[in-house]
């Protein structure tokens, strides 16, 4: 690690301690050239492999924005859109690949998207999913009824006050 001050080519590494969620490493570094200490984070890289064979480095925001236009209209904060990216990320980075595939990405954020939105979820997967019909629709929305009868509480249909008997 060069120093940042004075670019000797070497540092010292005087403390080390991991980030709350466990996902980086920050670093307390001195120079033995200048004595002048900086701080370095450590991050396990993650690429995302295009359907072009472009690699670029993996980024929550892209994640966020690609579902922020799927959320228009929707009652979804930024707050809900930074998790969503976040879960996706951990869900990615467990696959224990350096070099993720894009469709697996959209793969992976499809079923937090669903338990966070499901107008959400069917406007994400008719773009991702490529639906070029209205059986497409009525398939995707037939299988999040099913969803429902299995789990009634998905998406809080749960809290639903039952029919009055007549």
């Amino acid at each position: 690690m060069h120093c940042p001050f004075c670019r000797h080519p070497d540092s010292r590494v005087v403390d080390s301690r991991t980030s709350d969620d466990g996902s980086s490493i920050r670093r307390r570094r001195q120079c033995p050239s200048c004595h002048r200490r900086f701080t370095t984070l450590e991050t396990a890289s993650l690429s995302v492999v295009k359907r072009s064979g472009v690699t670029e480095p993996f980024s929550r925001e892209k994640i966020a924005n690609g579902v922020r236009k799927a959320c228009q209209g929707r009652p979804v904060s930024e707050d809900h859109l930074a998790l969503l990216a976040q879960k996706v990320e951990e869900n990615l980075r467990t696959s224990g690949s350096a070099e993720i595939d894009a469709y697996e990405i959209g793969l992976a954020i499809l079923g937090p998207l669903r338990d966070l939105d499901e107008v959400a979820y069917l406007r994400f997967a008719s773009v991702y999913q490529a639906f070029d019909s209205l059986e497409d629709f009525e398939s995707a929305i037939s299988g999040l009824r099913a969803e429902h009868a299995v789990d009634p509480g998905v998406d809080g249909a749960a809290d639903e006050e039952p029919p009055a008997s007549g």
